[in-house]
């Protein structure tokens, strides 16, 4: 497609865009008030006959930005201004949110589609066809999904059926509906043959998209070796390595740990050890602290020293300070989600959904659950966190991403506390057993933080309570805590002589 760049960029005179007057396509039946309704013109011979048509595109603020120019006598199209500054075709005439929002592969058939149904629902199309629909779709996906259902009344061929399935794929399951058009290939068809019953049906009959999910198991033979679909990183700890071979996608792995164990930091060092290691993105839920505390926490990590706290951040230059940041933060890998007031299980969900299927990020970091569920609605915890860990484990699955879950435990009985390093169990993780049986692995972090010897009031025993992967648990490794450096490394075992199964503080 041609590209005259003449777009009206802001503080840029516009210099020409095609200029045309209101009126209807009589060759694809479309009345005057239609294209008068989405701002469509045209330009006619001195016969009257139409020679072109001229579509409009807005930006998200309601500026025209660019013009698509259709040639009706060879069908080519060219474009004016900056066609990739705009919405979709149509948004600017729906405002955001409501029932239902149908979604065409093309201009003509957007406003066929209105035409059809009476002119009274949301019709939009994205921009160039069925190779773009992914892209166009993704960049107005928050737009989108403001409502309850979308249609896809994409053209009745391979790529327009292929389109619609990936498209589909990006929401929650169910909203989104695909048209099936029976003998007809797209809405401009049914509006040509007079055929609004017949469309009307098809569009309130569409099927909510499912992915085909039943085999028998032999007829996998062929990929049964074969794992593209499963990546896996290896985790920054040999230990963990050797007991867990690895963090995989499409796993959720929790990790849980008392006050003070360390919890946050073994998460800002995995996020650090996945940009080294690995060339996906990385979505960041760290609920305890701002995203501006976050980025900071990562480019320590980086520095290796705890450039966190402002008194040591001020001994380095700027340019030392920039150079973390570009090596981190800079690389744009990294999104975080910055929270606030209380949220519902739909919108958390929503939020990592976004991350992973727009944002492209595989790697997904929740710390804390605690804080997720105290900003649920209603006050049964259990339930809460029963609700969230089934659809978060719904969601790992749909997207194949790889989540790391942090789980704070129940206050301990007794007189020793999980902060004088008592041993974790499963049935000590805070709220519901779901957590426990929903993730992949769940690991326990132990530390006697009032030891006397600097060493083993300093030094985590990693344990491991679940591994559905390889079956094998307990303990994994030692990492110390240096508080020059604010890292955490792996150590042998410090506790000479003991019996590794028995709780630190019993040696202390």
């Amino acid at each position: 497609m041609q590209n005259t760049n003449t777009a009206p960029i802001r503080g840029i005179v516009q210099t020409h865009f095609t200029e045309g007057e209101f009126a209807g396509i009589p060759d694809r039946n479309i009345n005057l008030n239609t294209c008068r309704f989405f701002g469509v013109k045209v330009q006619q011979n001195q016969q009257r006959q139409v020679e072109k048509h001229i579509y409009p595109y807005y930006d998200a603020s309601g500026a025209h930005v660019a013009n698509k120019v259709r040639m009706v006598r060879n069908k080519g199209f060219h474009a004016e201004g900056s066609l990739p500054s705009g919405t979709l075709f149509g948004q600017k005439n729906f405002p955001q949110g409501g029932k239902y929002i149908t979604v065409c592969e093309g201009e003509i058939d957007a406003m066929s589609a209105y035409e059809l149904m009476g002119s009274k629902w949301p019709v939009v199309s994205i921009k160039n066809g069925a190779q773009s629909a992914l892209k166009d779709i993704k960049s107005n996906y928050e737009y989108l999904n403001s409502f309850e259902n979308i249609v896809l009344c994409f053209d009745n061929d391979e790529h327009g059926k292929k389109a619609a399935n990936a498209v589909a794929q990006i929401f929650e399951h169910g909203r989104c509906k695909i048209m099936d058009l029976g003998n007809l290939k797209d809405a401009n068809e049914f509006l040509q043959q007079n055929k609004r019953e017949e469309f009307t049906r098809s569009f309130w009959n569409a099927k909510p998209f499912t992915p085909a999910g039943i085999h028998n198991l032999a007829d996998i033979s062929d990929r049964l070796y074969e794992d593209e679909d499963q990546e896996t990183c290896l985790y920054p700890y040999s230990g963990l390595n050797d007991k867990l071979f690895g963090l995989r996608t499409g796993e959720l792995v929790t990790f849980t740990a008392g006050t003070g164990a360390g919890k946050s930091s073994l998460m800002r060092e995995m996020m650090h050890h996945l940009l080294r290691n690995t060339q996906h993105n990385v979505g960041v839920f760290s609920l305890e602290e701002n995203i501006k505390q976050t980025a900071f926490h990562l480019m320590s990590v980086e520095a290796s020293d705890r450039i966190y706290i402002k008194e040591i951040r001020e001994k380095y230059s700027e340019q030392q300070l920039r150079e973390f940041e570009k090596n981190t933060i800079g690389t744009r890998r990294f999104f975080a989600f910055d929270h606030f007031g209380s949220i519902t299980t739909d919108e958390i969900l929503n939020r990592v959904r976004y991350m992973v299927k727009v944002l492209d990020c595989k790697f997904i970091l929740i710390d804390h659950l605690s804080i997720l569920v105290s900003g649920l609605e209603g006050e049964d915890e259990r339930r809460n966190i029963d609700q969230l860990m089934t659809k978060l484990r719904s969601l790992v699955e749909e997207t194949r991403c790889a989540m790391l879950l942090v789980s704070h435990l129940r206050r301990a009985t007794g007189d020793r506390g999980q902060e004088q390093g008592k041993e974790i169990s499963l049935s000590m993780l805070r709220g519901s057993h779901s957590i426990a049986q929903i993730s992949d692995a769940v690991i326990a972090l132990e530390r006697d933080q009032q030891a006397d010897d600097p060493v083993q009031a300093n030094t985590t025993l990693v344990r491991v309570l679940k591994n559905r992967y390889a079956g094998e648990t307990g303990i994994a490794t030692y990492l110390l805590y240096d508080k020059e450096t604010g890292r955490l490394s792996e150590i042998e075992n410090p506790f000479e002589g003991n019996n590794e199964e028995t709780d630190i503080g019993d040696f202390l």
